[in-house]
């Protein structure tokens, strides 16, 4: 879409190319859609203690390892489904991540039947708004908030795995619930 020596960027992205498409073109528009969305905190979860390039990379391993992010599919996975996926040499084999993508399907099902609405109720943590950011440096950028706070104590509440405060907060950032671009960034104004 643009070119780095021309435009000027959030500096994570600047590196590599697949950064570069997924800032310019994906982080921090806003999400709507429930799989998109149930898609993003199953990829966060994925990524604690790893770094984003690494799941960008195998994005599409996960949508295809995971039945399109499909929170029904993925609820109901059997104990062989778990072992399959454990054995996919694609994507991130971690048991407890694994597991914490089932259970994570159940609780949002659990909230769509309850609530409604897996993007209301999550969207309901900013108000149904975006929190509009001025930052001027990466630095300056928090590593959660308040609202990533509340998010992750409910969401564990309702029996989420890896979804603590900075994963939430990695969450917001991604979907669009907050806008990081530092100011100097040709998106921050666009999203």
């Amino acid at each position: 879409m643009t070119n780095s020596a021309v435009v000027k960027r959030c500096p994570w992205a600047e590196f590599d190319p697949l950064l570069r498409q997924y800032h310019d073109e994906e982080w921090g528009v806003q999400v709507h859609d429930e799989r998109k969305l149930f898609e993003f905190l199953l990829l966060e979860g994925a990524q604690a203690g790893l770094n984003w390039l690494i799941i960008l990379k195998k994005r599409e391993a996960f949508r295809v390892a995971f039945d399109g992010f499909d929170p029904r599919k993925i609820a109901s996975y059997s104990s062989r489904d778990l072992r399959s996926l454990l054995a996919n040499r694609e994507i991130i084999r971690n048991r407890l991540k694994i597991a914490a993508a089932v259970a994570n399907a159940r609780g949002l099902l659990s909230i769509q039947e309850e609530l409604g609405s897996f993007n209301k109720y999550i969207w309901a943590f900013v108000g149904g708004k975006p929190i509009e950011h001025r930052f001027r440096s990466m630095s300056a950028i928090p590593n959660r908030s308040k609202e990533s706070d509340a998010m992750s104590e409910d969401l564990r509440g309702r029996g989420f795995k890896f979804v603590g405060s900075t994963i939430c907060y990695a969450f917001m950032q991604a979907t669009g619930m907050v806008n990081d671009h530092i100011t100097g960034c040709f998106r921050h104004k666009q999203v």
